[in-house]
């Protein structure tokens, strides 16, 4: 497949699972940073962060993040939490964005060069797969620093690189109040 324009990326962020990793490694996650280390590396066309939101409840701690990303470049895709019961009464909720993203990254793969994953879930290995027969080159953003490690072992195997979250720490990370 021919591309006209080289080195056309977009970044899918599994929010959740970034949230884990940046705790695993003890910092949080400067945004906009993380959007000026990318832009840096090429024509950043799209950056797409995919969280569940909870409709339920008047405030939510993950609101304030969400608006501001949808205000500051990158696309917020959300979808409501379930709750349910467990087996103990236990109220729980169930979200996951892996198809939402999984489903955005096929669509948008013919107009790119790169897609930077940033999750480590196993799951989106044949997403991984799928990209590759497309001509895509994928590179996974995880770690393999904490204890245990947040990426899969299939996943980073399938995948055309991998950078270590971990490695990017003084150039992501929040900076100390």
């Amino acid at each position: 497949m021919l591309r006209s324009e080289p080195g056309r990326m977009a970044i899918f962020i599994d929010g959740p699972n970034l949230h884990a990793t940046g705790r695993a490694l003890g910092f949080d996650i400067d945004f906009k940073r993380l959007l000026l280390e990318f832009q840096n590396r090429g024509s950043l066309l799209r950056a797409l962060y995919y969280t569940p939101v909870s409709e339920d409840q008047e405030f939510s701690s993950i609101r304030p993040l969400v608006d501001w990303l949808g205000y500051n470049g990158y696309t917020v895709i959300t979808k409501a939490s379930k709750e349910f019961a467990d087996a103990g009464g236990r109220r729980k909720f169930k979200s996951s964005m892996d198809i939402e993203l999984a489903v955005d990254a096929m669509q948008l793969a013919v107009h790119l060069d790169e897609i930077v994953l940033f999750s480590g879930n196993g799951a989106f290995r044949a997403l991984v797969e799928s990209l590759q027969r497309r001509g895509v080159r994928v590179t996974i953003a995880s770690t393999i620093s904490s204890q245990p490690p947040i990426v899969a072992e299939e996943l980073r195997r399938q995948a055309d690189g991998f950078i270590d979250i971990a490695e990017l720490q003084n150039r992501i990370g929040r900076e100390a109040a």
